[in-house]
């Protein structure tokens, strides 16, 4: 590399930074935009701060993993994208922001006729930095079943260009210097977020937007405006069930129950739930030029409580048990609780049985044994020794299941229970792009490099090897 090309690549903004910053502007327009947002953020924060408060040993866990200072950062936001070239060039984007596709989620098997990926950063450094993530949805138009409509809805999205030219370019610019100076990461941003901001003027008529609702309401949010508006943004909340609570004495309308796992005392995997939807008044406007008043729902609040992520195997008993709780007779939430008994619900025994990731730590122990030359032999006696410490891997993904659940709750529709057996990840894969990353992979070498890292410290990489 040459000298002059070493002074521009010290002068590039690294995604990391550039991702954080994304998310503090994404976060300011949205809250703007809906300032029920805004009073859902205050709330989330105050309930954390009172968990804080009373769990002195919780706060001990989050500052050793660094949790702690990640809390109160943006989590996630989600966007419907019409097109294969939208989903292809919205991976570019993120890129710029060092995230990329992980996982694949087939929500039309729940009665919404969309797949989705995941975009966010793929290193436990970087998601400390900023964890920001968009949950990235693809309408599938094969799945509407009214011909000539879906053709319909095919030739609006072909007229319409979410992405400003001046992005575009700036993409290009990342793509072939490698980066970006501070003046153009600026600028990047500015230009990004565009594509996600709310557009009161759609894109189609009163008629057009009747059909393609009745179709079903996802379909209308994506084919009837000039972009993906941000539909919601998601802080994350230490006690999701006191944040739902607390919801209606601030005037906000929550969704009846609380997506996921049931509460537990080690918390695993995601659960989310939200207020619902607001009605916005949108212009219509008609082939001949002429300007009707309406109203759309689509955007919302949402809020999560992040747990242990699982192995294949906690996922496979997590899944048998959820299936059992959706098709018992009864309440849902006591069927659900009954189910989850036969869970464990100690992180010493989700280690043992290898149903969740972990991270490890050396301990200031560890360090005093290896300077006296006497530490424990083995893994489980590093840990039963005190030698190590362990927390459980925060899970960074999505369930399709309570994703749908989210969605049809603020969609108001009901119409559809599912799709049937739809799953295409070849198809999406190819319109992304890219192959999506494998979230268990992922997991499991976080879960590696920590024991290495572990290793290296106490001078015992044979132990764990590389």
């Amino acid at each position: 590399m040459s000298v002059q090309a070493a002074a521009h690549r010290d002068a590039w903004v690294h995604p990391d930074e550039i991702r954080a910053q994304f998310s503090r502007a994404m976060s300011a327009m949205y809250r703007a935009e809906v300032p029920l947002y805004g009073e859902l953020l205050d709330l989330v924060s105050q309930v954390n701060r009172q968990v804080l408060a009373q769990d002195g040993e919780l706060a001990e866990r989050l500052q050793l993993t660094g949790e702690i200072q990640r809390l109160d950062m943006e989590r996630h936001g989600a966007i419907r994208l019409g097109s294969a070239v939208e989903l292809a060039t919205m991976r570019r984007l993120f890129a710029v922001m060092g995230m990329y596709p992980v996982g694949y989620y087939d929500l039309a098997c729940a009665g919404v006729p969309v797949h989705a990926t995941a975009f966010r950063a793929i290193h436990e450094d970087s998601l400390q930095h900023s964890p920001f993530r968009v949950f990235t949805s693809l309408l599938r138009l094969e799945l509407i079943d009214n011909a000539e409509l879906r053709e319909l809805a095919r030739s609006v999205l072909e007229r319409r260009s979410i992405f400003t030219p001046r992005a575009i370019a700036l993409i290009e610019r990342f793509e072939q210097a490698g980066g970006l100076a501070q003046a153009e990461a600026d600028e990047f941003v500015e230009q990004a977020l565009e594509t996600f901001r709310w557009h009161r003027e759609a894109t189609v008529g009163a008629a057009l937007y009747q059909q393609l609702s009745e179709q079903h309401r996802l379909v209308a949010d994506v084919v009837a405006f000039k972009g993906p508006h941000i539909n919601h943004l998601t802080p994350r909340s230490l006690d999701i069930d006191a944040v739902q609570a607390g919801m209606p004495q601030r005037g906000i309308d929550p969704k009846a129950i609380v997506e996921g796992p049931p509460l537990r005392r080690c918390p695993i995997l995601l659960r989310q739930t939200s207020f619902k939807a607001l009605h916005e008044q949108v212009v219509f406007v008609e082939d001949n030029g002429e300007r009707a008043l309406g109203s759309h729902s689509a955007r919302f609040g949402e809020i999560e409580q992040r747990g242990a992520a699982l192995t294949a195997k906690g996922r496979a008993l997590y899944d048998r048990l959820l299936d059992n709780a959706r098709q018992a007779d009864g309440d849902y939430g006591s069927a659900l609780a009954e189910q989850f008994g036969e869970f464990p619900d100690d992180y010493a025994s989700l280690r043992r049985q290898e149903l969740a990731y972990f991270r490890y730590f050396v301990s200031p122990a560890g360090l005093a044994a290896k300077a006296r030359g006497e530490l424990a032999s083995d893994l489980e006696a590093l840990l039963a020794a005190g030698h190590l410490c362990c927390e459980p891997l925060v899970y960074e993904d999505f369930l399709p299941v309570s994703a749908a659940g989210i969605f049809q709750s603020n969609l108001g529709d009901a119409a559809r229970d599912s799709y049937g057996h739809s799953a295409n990840q070849d198809a999406f894969e190819r319109d992304l792009g890219a192959p999506v990353f494998d979230e268990l992979a992922l997991y499991a070498e976080t879960q590696r490099r920590s024991l290495v890292q572990c290793a290296e410290r106490l001078g015992l990489a044979e132990l764990f090897g590389d």
